[in-house]
């Protein structure tokens, strides 16, 4: 446990699982917190347990991140607290089915959950860390973002998008004190599978992580510098090998004469 103050953390869905964890481990870390869910009793409960073991400052801020109101609070928030040093955006929903099980309510509160909200929590929180040179932050994806045809692709799809814009700003911010993470994990011990109608020990048997097995990981990625970390994965080579395949093929993406295997 760190009595070091690195400032202040803000954590979406932090009121169980992963969230909850992170919240835990950033505060031994020497971070103050604050916690953003919809579920203020849990959220209150955390935080009070928390507090209590670490000594640390820890705030409860009420976000559905499903209602564009809250989402922009939270902005407000990460663009005008000076104190705010770290962003991890972990919330979160997934689908029971795929697109032809689910209508379009649904689908459009994921994509608002995972795609809209942390997005734009990266964007107010990019600006003001650059603008004092100093901050971080860690987005939440998934494994599923390389295997499309597994499950859900609007989930997938949704992760996929959390890649890329933490890869574009990482790129952005080379030579500053910013720094940007994507966490890729495997399955994982949360609620996000029971909210689903998932059991995921029936769906995976004996590949679903535990949780603070899976943020330790993801943090020693973090204090590494990586931009990508995939806490299941052994062989670092074949996302190595993966990555260099897809920077090869970049130059030759876009052509003024179209590709002869294409011409009839």
């Amino acid at each position: 446990m760190s009595t070091e103050n690195k400032g202040t953390a803000l954590v979406t869905g932090a009121s169980s699982g992963i969230g909850e964890v992170y919240a835990e481990r950033l505060a031994d870390r020497g971070y103050d917190l604050i916690l953003a869910a919809r579920r203020v009793d849990r959220l209150e409960a955390v935080a009070r347990k928390i507090g209590a073991r670490t000594g640390r400052k820890v705030e409860v801020l009420r976000a559905d991140l499903t209602d564009r109101k809250d989402i922009s609070a939270v902005e407000r928030r990460l663009a005008e607290d000076a104190s705010i040093t770290l962003l991890v955006n972990n919330a979160g929903v997934s689908l029971d089915g795929s697109l032809l099980e689910n209508g379009s309510e649904p689908i459009e509160k994921l994509i608002t959950v995972n795609i809209l909200a942390p997005t734009l929590l990266t964007a107010a929180a990019a600006k003001a860390f650059v603008a004092r040179d100093k901050g971080g932050i860690i987005n939440i994806a998934s494994v599923l973002a390389f295997v499309p045809e597994m499950f859900d692709g609007i989930y997938s799809g949704s992760k996929a998008h959390l890649v890329n814009i933490t890869q574009s700003l990482a790129a952005k911010v080379q030579g500053t004190k910013v720094r940007a993470q994507a966490v890729l994990p495997g399955a994982t011990r949360s609620e996000i599978w029971e909210k689903s109608g998932k059991d995921v020990d029936a769906l995976l048997p004996g590949m679903v992580m535990e949780t603070a097995d899976l943020v330790d990981a993801a943090l020693v990625g973090y204090d590494r510098g990586e931009v990508v970390t995939i806490p299941p994965l052994q062989d670092e080579a074949q996302y190595k090998a993966f990555e260099a395949a897809r920077l090869a093929m970049g130059p030759n993406l876009s052509r003024k004469e179209v590709a002869p295997r294409y011409r009839v």
